[in-house]
């Protein structure tokens, strides 16, 4: 049975270095989102980022929420949905420096050396989401929207949300402090007998890997 371990928020350093690869975890605090919109506007164009941010929150979740205004003025949260994480490798240095985040939420991962030369030197570390279709499930643990930013510049899903969440999850710790991915470690285990599986078939039946037949060619 894997372990259950609930983190209060922002996460501290023990909280983080405590947690085993392959345990499940809920969050209780405050999350926010931010991706390609966000990190482009901060990083590239040089707005600053929300007053207090890094005193709120140091977890990062890559998703597109599905928002609607209520009759108050407010947000209602319908669910929340990860998107992949490898797209953002470009800024992920600068970002994690700029705002002292140590937990990244996402799916799909990233390339195993993001893991070793981006997260671990910066004490950071990534959950991935568990299966598909569960936003439904981890909207339910949104209890509030604190603050929405660039919400008229970036759109719904590429704004910066903060969450106020509780027992928010379940997320699987996917990567730790020294680096090792649970992703990139069950990859290499499954692509030892890809060739034997794939030997002797035609060639179209290898398309489904794209334009290489290459596998090495792949980033995840």
């Amino acid at each position: 049975m894997l372990e259950e371990i609930h983190i209060d928020l922002p996460a501290s350093n023990e909280a983080i270095a405590s947690l085993p690869l392959g345990s499940v975890v809920y969050l209780t605090g405050t999350v926010y989102t931010a991706r390609e919109g966000v990190y482009h506007r901060v990083l590239n164009e040089g707005h600053p980022l929300p007053s207090g941010l890094a005193d709120r929150s140091n977890v990062n979740f890559h998703c597109s929420p599905a928002a609607a205004k209520n009759e108050v003025g407010g947000f209602d949260i319908g669910g929340v949905t990860a998107t992949a994480s490898f797209r953002f490798s470009q800024y992920l240095a600068q970002w994690l420096d700029l705002t002292g985040t140590k937990v990244i939420i996402g799916k799909g991962g990233m390339a195993e050396t993001d893991y070793k030369n981006i997260l671990a030197p910066r004490g950071v570390i990534y959950l991935t989401t568990i299966g598909y279709g569960t936003g439904a499930l981890l909207g339910r643990g949104i209890q509030d929207v604190e603050a929405v930013h660039w919400l008229d510049e970036l759109g719904i899903a590429q704004a910066m949300w903060l969450f106020k969440v509780e027992n928010f999850g379940p997320f699987l710790v996917e990567s730790d402090l020294q680096g090792q991915s649970l992703f990139a470690q069950q990859g290499k285990t499954i692509n030892k007998h890809l060739d034997a599986l794939y030997e002797g078939l035609k060639e179209p039946a290898l398309h489904r890997y794209g334009e290489t037949k290459n596998r090495t060619d792949e980033l995840i």
